[in-house]
């Protein structure tokens, strides 16, 4: 079990971070410059944090009280950038090499050739990081990470700088991986497409600071914070007052809503852009149309409750199927309406 529980301020930016996970690929999901990389390089020992503990299976790699930082040679972990940081002027087959240090003889060139087949590198064993695709140098990076025998695997970013197609090809590489490593993972992005399909858990980081740990899939279904909402991909917010065990009001929509179960701590709702449908439903707005906007494969509607000032809390985006909105043009007032059950209760 990997245990992070650490502060360090640096440059002006507080960074307190405290999570654990076991045997388990966990997704530190953040803004740029949250601090999820800063977080990795702590626990890699690349960065010493000001205070706290770092702990893998109950080996301590940092510990402030105790004056304990084992240097990042002595913790055993692999760290894969977005860059994949091959030496350019080794081989395929000399770059793992190097995390085989620890083999001798035979073993070592066992071990070189079950690496080389089983992340498909055979054919290229003698070609240079600048000869391979960015998939083959992926494969390469991720073959020599596996050589050294990592404790913990880190993934920082790794497909960010791709392309569509090309991203999709490597993510399965690296899902394939993961599977089959024995032991934690930590996955850091702003990408939470990325995160459902490859994490199991997830950690928010808001500004340095982290957040509950939770099932990458409650992400999704039912965030808490309004930060969380955000990383998820909501669209619609409100900043809103409880005025009862089920009723609330949309302060910047200027309405009353129902919601069953509203938590005391209650400061914003949101509302996902495809709950939203025209015509009634439990709860029911009238809307002045702003925008019609035609998309790849639906169109998106930009809304404002009628008589509401426009911000960017008041405008409400809903994304429709295109046989839906014929006759519908900005200017157009129509009723939109959700279902209680998918208004997002947020602090």
């Amino acid at each position: 079990m990997l245990k992070v529980d650490i502060k360090k301020k640096y440059s002006g930016f507080n960074l307190e971070v405290q999570f654990e996970t076991e045997g388990e690929t966990l997704a530190l999901l953040g803004a740029s410059g949250c601090g999820k990389s800063m977080t990795l390089r702590c626990i890699a020992g690349v960065i010493k944090p000001d205070e706290g503990r770092i702990s893998l299976n109950g080996r301590v790699f940092f510990d402030s009280a105790g004056h304990i930082n084992l240097s990042p040679q002595k913790r055993r972990i692999g760290l894969l950038f977005q860059n994949y940081a091959l030496f350019p002027g080794m081989t395929v087959e000399q770059n793992i090499l190097t995390g085989l240090h620890r083999e001798k003889g035979g073993s070592k060139k066992q071990r070189l050739r079950a690496l080389l087949d089983s992340f498909y590198l055979t054919g290229q064993r003698n070609h240079y990081p600048a000869q391979l695709s960015g998939g083959q140098q992926q494969r390469a990076a991720l073959a020599r990470i596996i050589a050294g025998g990592p404790h913990l695997i880190m993934l920082d970013e790794p497909l960010s700088a791709l392309d569509s197609y090309l991203r999709w090809q490597l993510e399965q590489t690296l899902i394939s991986a993961l599977e089959q490593f024995n032991g934690p993972a930590v996955y850091v992005s702003h990408n939470r497409d990325e995160v459902y399909r490859i994490c199991r858990r997830v950690c928010i980081i808001n500004n340095g600071k982290s957040e509950q740990t939770m099932d990458v899939k409650t992400l999704f279904v039912q965030p808490e914070t309004f930060s969380a909402a955000l990383l998820s991909g909501c669209k619609n917010y409100s900043r809103a007052e409880k005025q009862g065990e089920n009723t609330l009001f949309a302060l910047d929509w200027n309405c009353r809503i129902t919601r069953p179960n509203l938590p005391e701590n209650l400061r914003y709702i949101g509302l996902r852009a495809h709950y939203i449908s025209l015509g009634q439903n439990e709860n029911t707005i009238s809307c002045r149309v702003l925008r019609v906007t035609d998309d790849v494969f639906s169109t998106i509607l930009t809304v404002i409750p009628q008589g509401v000032p426009e911000t960017d809390f008041s405008r409400i985006r809903l994304e429709l199927p295109k046989t839906r909105i014929d006759g519908i043009a900005p200017g157009s007032i129509l009723t939109i309406g959700f279902k209680s059950s998918d208004v997002l209760p947020l602090h």
